[in-house]
C-alpha cells in the first residue's frame, strides 16, 4: 500500500492487517523511479513475489488552458504519467522472471476532452495509451494489463470544489473496487488490453481509438481534395463534440 501520505498508507494497512489480510505501507513517491523501484522491491521483499500491480496514484485541478501553469503541469504529468510508466517498468521485469501478472492502470473519463482540464485529460489519455501498448508487449509473457476509468468520491474529489459540485458522496471507492478485484484475479483470465468504464451503477467497456471508415485514396492530396472530402464522403462520419461522447444510451 503506497502513498505520499505515509501515515495515511500505515493506516490502511493497518486495517487490512486488522481484517485478517497481509500488507505493507510505504511512502515512495511514483514520481520518481527510484522510488517505484523502491516500492516493487519492498513488496518483493516482503511478501516473495508481485502478483498485481494497481497505478492510483493521481493529481487533478481546473483550469482554463490560457491560465495553466507550466511547473503544475509537470507536477501532474510527472505522477498521472511518469508514475504508471515508472510502477511498470520496475514491476514488468519481476512479473516476467514470474512468468504471471497483471496491471490495472486507472484513468478517467476525462481522456475524451474536459473542460478546464487539458493536462489532467492528456495524461489520462496517455496512460489509456500506454495500457494498450503494454498489453501488445506483454500478452505473450503471461502479464495482462487492463484500465480502469472510475466515477468515486476520493480525496482528489474531495481538494476540488468544481468535482464536488458534480459528484455524490455516494459514489464511495467501494463500490469501484470489485471491477479492480475481478481484473486483479484469475476470473479475469484472457481479459487484457481493455479499458472499463465503472460508475458504481453503470459498467461498460470504452471504444478504443482506432481508424474510422471510409478510408480515402488517392494518389496525392492537395488542400481543395481535402476540403472536398470533408464535405463529402467524411462529412456523415465526423466524431461528436467531446460534450456528447459519455452519453450513455438506455
Amino acid at each position: 500500500m503506497n502513498d505520499v501520505d505515509g501515515e495515511l498508507a500505515e493506516k490502511v494497512a493497518a486495517t487490512i492487517v486488522a481484517s485478517g489480510g497481509l500488507a505493507l505501507s510505504n511512502g515512495d513517491s511514483v514520481a520518481h523511479y527510484a522510488g517505484a523501484r523502491a516500492i516493487v522491491e519492498a513488496c518483493v521483499e516482503r511478501f516473495g513475489a508481485l502478483d498485481g500491480l494497481v497505478n492510483n496514484a493521481g493529481l487533478n485541478y481546473q483550469v482554463p488552458p490560457w491560465a495553466d501553469d507550466p511547473d503544475r503541469v509537470r507536477a501532474l504529468v510527472e505522477v498521472n504519467v511518469l508514475g504508471p510508466l515508472y510502477c511498470g517498468m520496475a514491476a514488468i521485469p519481476v512479473m516476467r522472471r514470474q512468468g504471471h501478472g497483471v496491471i490495472v492502470n486507472i484513468v478517467s473519463g476525462s481522456m475524451l476532452g474536459k473542460s478546464n482540464g487539458a493536462a489532467y485529460s492528456a495524461s489520462k489519455g496517455a496512460t489509456a495509451a500506454a495500457t494498450y501498448s503494454w498489453a501488445t508487449d506483454l500478452s505473450a509473457e503471461g502479464i495482462r494489463v487492463n484500465a480502469v476509468s472510475p466515477l468515486a468520491w476520493t480525496r482528489m474529489v474531495e481538494a476540488d470544489a468544481v468535482e464536488r459540485e458534480r459528484l455524490s458522496r455516494d459514489h464511495t471507492p467501494e463500490r469501484v473496487a470489485p471491477l479492480v478485484t475481478y481484473l486483479l484475479s484469475d476470473l479475469s483470465a484472457g481479459i487484457t488490453g481493455q479499458v472499463v468504464r465503472s460508475t458504481g451503477d453503470a459498467l461498460h467497456l470504452v471504444r478504443q481509438p482506432a481508424v474510422k471508415e471510409p478510408v480515402l485514396r488517392r494518389e496525392t492530396w492537395e488542400v481543395e481534395d481535402i476540403a472536398r472530402a470533408f464535405q463529402t464522403e467524411l462529412a456523415d462520419v465526423l466524431e461528436p463534440p467531446p460534450a456528447q461522447r459519455w452519453r450513455l444510451p438506455r
